[in-house]
């Protein structure tokens, strides 16, 4: 009988189902989109029933895929899933309703909180010791904070343990179960600021530095365990497993199959996640980096360095839905291209600030270098530019860490489609950027932890083979290259403080 893993990639824009069969290979998969809210300047919000229902329907439309082709072979199915990470939810665990939209990882509505803690170096430190990041409104800690204290009655409700918290993974499984299983896994749990990365518990200290009671926090297990049982809403006659859930930055780890110490990837989506993995001891992180969990597995808890960007897929969404510059994203590269530079323009995208290693959540965004003879090739090209260098920002500081250069960074995403991106990336990074047959690393991640927590696959050597390599892009000498850095780093020096 074949084995069918379906793979929820939940991120910040969509919600994929993605159809693995046994050998990773995928066999199906659909995307369905959910609404922006922007409410004021700074908040970003989703609705989470929307993603929940969402997801109900990307799973229908890949099992029908199946029914259609594969009608004959008799077949099971289990669910896994990875998720947009931070984005927090808080419902009433009775009637089953949020209390409000979603305050996705992108929000700053808690920055001026995040100011007012980072004033005090005991509190910085403490929270760096125990949960291994920085105070910033990016992760869920605050943004909690901010809907128990904003939204009327929710605060009381909080203190009668009437309500529940999440990040998105935890609601997806509680709306799965039919309200039976509030769990997350060590990961999402990592990047919510309350979180002991030491202990791999939920840390009192934490709870009451942002006045969240601990009977809205889920159960924490690791990423290969099994988390219970659904029939999606009825799609399925019998239920089927709930196995593998991860954030996605570190579904990308696992599944470029960055198992040991010293190797390393950048996920290229909304925004973008460099992580090197950092072996079994959660070291502290250099300045304007963190520590979180990597992942965990078969018993064991591997760490990770990480610096996050808020935006750089979005970045390209941006021009082409806002600006209308191109039709989609993917008709950027012939325009960049087609002049020899980016004409001295330089764009600063920090619509929601600027991430690592800035930490900068107050900045906006901005454009350098305008001229008359600035066309939109120029700008275009300044865009895709801008991506690469926040991205060797990080790899710079990862780099220096881990005691000298990294031997290659494996790749994933959307953008990784645009050639000019990725060489570019590499001759700014003199390191071979490695892109993989697998698009959706971040799911394939989620896939390998429902078949370790199945038993399907017994060992890290078991799954190794399944990561394919499609083209390496070895960096290339250029004469420009330190030039057009400093130019990054000079524009970005006039917006940070």
């Amino acid at each position: 009988m074949s084995q069918y893993i379906i793979a929820i990639d939940q991120s910040t824009s969509s919600t994929k189902a993605l159809l693995f069969d046994e050998t990773c290979r995928v066999v199906a998969r659909t995307n369905v989109d959910h609404k922006q809210y922007y409410p004021q300047t700074g908040w970003v919000e989703h609705d989470a029933e929307e993603i929940y229902y969402n997801m109900v329907e990307a799973i229908r439309r890949v099992v029908a895929e199946v029914d259609t082709h594969y009608s004959l072979v008799p077949c099971t199915f289990s669910l896994a899933i990875t998720n947009q990470r931070e984005t927090a939810v808080v419902w009433n665990k009775t009637t089953g309703k949020p209390i409000a939209k979603a305050v996705v990882w992108q929000d700053t509505r808690g920055a001026e909180l995040c100011r007012q803690l980072r004033d005090d170096s005991k509190t910085v430190e403490m929270v760096m010791a125990k949960s291994g990041l920085l105070i910033d409104p990016n992760f869920s800690a605050s943004g909690v904070k901010w809907l128990l204290d904003n939204v009327p009655g929710a605060r009381e409700a909080a203190e009668k343990g009437e309500l529940l918290m999440g990040t998105i993974d935890t609601w997806l499984v509680w709306k799965l179960t039919g309200g039976k299983v509030h769990a997350t896994d060590t990961t999402n749990a990592s990047r919510t600021m309350l979180f002991n990365i030491h202990t791999l518990e939920w840390d009192d200290e934490l709870l009451r530095l942002f006045d969240i009671p601990r009977s809205m926090m889920p159960e924490v297990l690791p990423c290969d365990a099994v988390y219970g049982e659904t029939t999606c809403d009825g799609l399925f006659s019998k239920p089927i497993q709930i196995a593998g859930v991860l954030g996605d930055s570190h579904g990308a780890l696992v599944g470029q199959m960055c198992f040991e110490p010293g190797s390393g990837k950048v996920t290229y989506g909304t925004g973008s996640s460099v992580m090197v993995n950092i072996g079994e001891e959660p070291k502290a992180a250099p300045e304007g980096l963190v520590t979180s969990v990597g992942f965990s597995a078969f018993d064991k808890t591997w760490y990770g360095y990480e610096g996050n960007i808020y935006s750089t897929g979005a970045t390209l969404k941006w021009i082409a839905d806002q600006l209308q510059l191109v039709g989609h994203p993917r008709e950027m590269e012939a325009l960049a291209t087609s002049v020899p530079d980016n004409g001295g323009v330089y764009i600063v995208p920090a619509f929601s600030g600027l991430g690592a290693p800035w930490w900068q959540s107050d900045v906006k965004g901005a454009v350098f270098g305008l001229t008359f003879a600035t066309t939109k090739a120029h700008f275009l090209r300044a865009a895709l530019e801008s991506i690469a260098y926040q991205i060797k920002d990080l790899v710079d500081v990862m780099a220096h860490a881990t005691g000298g250069s990294l031997k290659e960074i494996a790749a994933d995403g959307g953008p990784t489609k645009n050639r000019f991106l990725m060489q570019f990336q590499a001759d700014q990074l003199g390191t071979p950027v490695v892109c993989t047959e697998v698009d959706d690393a971040s799911a394939l991640g989620a896939v390998i932890m429902n078949g370790f927590a199945r038993g399907l696959w017994k060992s890290f050597d078991d799954v190794t083979d399944f990561r394919k390599v499609t083209e390496t892009y070895q960096p290339q000498l250029s004469e420009q290259k330190e030039k057009l850095y400093q130019g990054w780093r000079n524009a970005v020096s006039q917006l940070i403080k």
